[in-house]
């Protein structure tokens, strides 16, 4: 699968609560951690979602939100992924940063220089992403 998400994550579906036209799944990552997905039902039957299925999540590194670990802000982000910086690219406007998170794993997030220039990541210092799960798209293979 090729996709222009920065970030794909692989698990394991670990339950899925239903509402009445959304469902919220939780995926289980190779790591460890767990990853949050609000998708439609329909895309739950569509996508044949069950415990135990394989799935993978891609996330736009423009839809994360770039923090320090030690911020203590209360946020309505179901997902946080906590590692330390390995590389950063700093554009015209906008500043890319690859946070390593563990087992061979790199999480992209786009920032604007302006955060960049507030928060002063620079390779080796600790970050964590902020995912809404909402801006978690599920797939699988067929």
């Amino acid at each position: 699968m090729k996709t222009s998400a920065r970030n794909m994550l692989q698990g394991k579906v670990e339950s899925i609560a239903v509402g009445a036209v959304n469902s919220e799944v939780a995926l289980r990552l190779d790591s460890g951690m767990a990853l949050y997905a609000i998708v439609t039902n329909e895309s739950v039957h569509s996508l044949g979602l069950a415990p135990g299925k394989v799935a993978s999540a891609l996330i736009k590194s423009s839809w994360v939100i770039l923090t320090s670990p030690d911020d203590k802000i209360v946020t309505s982000a179901r997902n946080r992924l906590c590692g330390v910086v390995s590389r950063i690219e700093k554009g015209v406007v906008n500043t890319e940063v690859v946070l390593d998170i563990g087992f061979n794993t790199s999480f992209v997030a786009m920032i604007t220089n302006e955060s960049q220039n507030l928060f002063k990541f620079s390779v080796g210092s600790p970050a964590c992403a902020l995912v809404k799960a909402s801006h978690v798209i599920l797939a699988v293979e067929e």
